[in-house]
């Protein structure tokens, strides 16, 4: 029994590690999409710049761990099986929507593979914590994107005001060296929300398998996955890149900075609530908030609602993959 239970233990390691890694190229384009399609970093500057920020900022808090990890399931209430389901339908969809290019969430996806197993395995709607998933979850995945939008649109409009009697050629100078700090803010910031949740995770499959009697974080977990993430974003993700730093809107450096500077403050927030929310959502809707503020036609509004579909579908999505994939392990195992 406890020869199986470690087994299933490092099977989960090694699905949350490898959901961390291609969380890492999947999102990398979140913190450094602007700054290379402004050219103020080439793509390999700002991989390497975003991957030793997402790694020192998974060291700064648990928080948002808590809340993947025993904030929306009890971690005593659950066999390892129901994190091993959440964590494959994850992947799933996070290789799916990254092959097609588009800049879903990775959160929401691990967060509706956990639910919809949970919920498969069993049979039981009270399994999950719903006031923490409406709080935590629901709530910050319609505010997130609002603030990010916001935050985004009021930055740039008061920078405009500032600048309006600098030359752009000035204006381009300073902010192409600016930019750097505001990408690396936002690598740090995506660091310490979204490595958290693979160490969230980590700790409630072991927690779930009687490995640990409370939750408490060990320091191999943080150092694994703030490494497989930053091997992730080593490895990048230019199609989503590609979506978020030229498809959106044309962006210049003094856009760029705005953008992510805003994405990063609204992150840290959240973090700060012990929110897992979206860096996707967040600085997708900032740059619309970047680009709103000169004109509402820049932005590409037919590239935004798809995004947005993609948004609204992620949980329950997910939440079918991993009750399919219960069903099938029921049947067939």
């Amino acid at each position: 029994m406890l020869s199986g239970t470690f087994t299933l233990t490092i099977i989960i390691v090694i699905l949350a590690l490898t959901f961390d890694f291609i969380n890492g190229f999947h999102d990398s384009a979140n913190a450094i999409a602007t700054c290379v399609s402004t050219r103020v970093l080439s793509m390999r500057q700002a991989v390497l710049m975003s991957a030793i920020f997402d790694f020192i900022g998974a060291f700064t808090n648990v928080k948002v761990a808590q809340t993947i990890g025993k904030g929306l399931i009890n971690p005593e209430s659950i066999s390892q099986n129901v994190v091993i389901v959440g964590l494959v339908s994850a992947i799933i969809w996070n290789v799916f929507t990254w092959y097609f290019g588009l800049p879903s969430s990775s959160s929401h996806a691990l967060i509706g593979g956990l639910i919809g197993s949970a919920i498969a395995f069993s049979k039981s709607l009270c399994i999950i914590n719903w006031s923490n998933f409406f709080w935590k979850v629901v709530l910050w995945l319609f505010l997130s994107p609002i603030i990010g939008f916001i935050a985004g649109y009021i930055f740039m409009s008061i920078l405009n005001i500032i600048l309006r009697k600098q030359r752009p050629a000035t204006v381009t100078k300073i902010f192409s060296k600016a930019q750097v700090v505001s990408a690396m803010m936002m690598a740090l910031n995506h660091g310490s929300n979204d490595a958290q949740k693979s160490m969230g995770v980590i700790t409630m499959a072991l927690m779930s398998g009687g490995i640990i009697n409370e939750f408490h974080i060990p320091l191999w977990v943080k150092i694994s996955c703030a490494t497989a993430m930053a091997l992730g974003i080593t490895v990048g993700g230019e199609k989503i890149i590609k979506t978020m730093g030229h498809n959106i809107a044309k962006l210049t450096p003094v856009n760029g900075f705005a953008a992510e500077t805003g994405a990063a403050a609204v992150i840290f927030t959240a973090t700060m609530f012990n929110a897992p929310v979206s860096t996707t959502h967040i600085i997708s809707t900032s740059i619309m908030g970047v680009s709103a503020s000169k004109r509402f036609s820049s932005v590409r509004w037919n590239i935004a609602s798809n995004i947005v579909k993609a948004w609204v579908i992620t949980i329950p999505v997910c939440v079918v993959i991993a009750m399919a994939i219960t069903s099938f392990m029921k049947v067939f195992i």
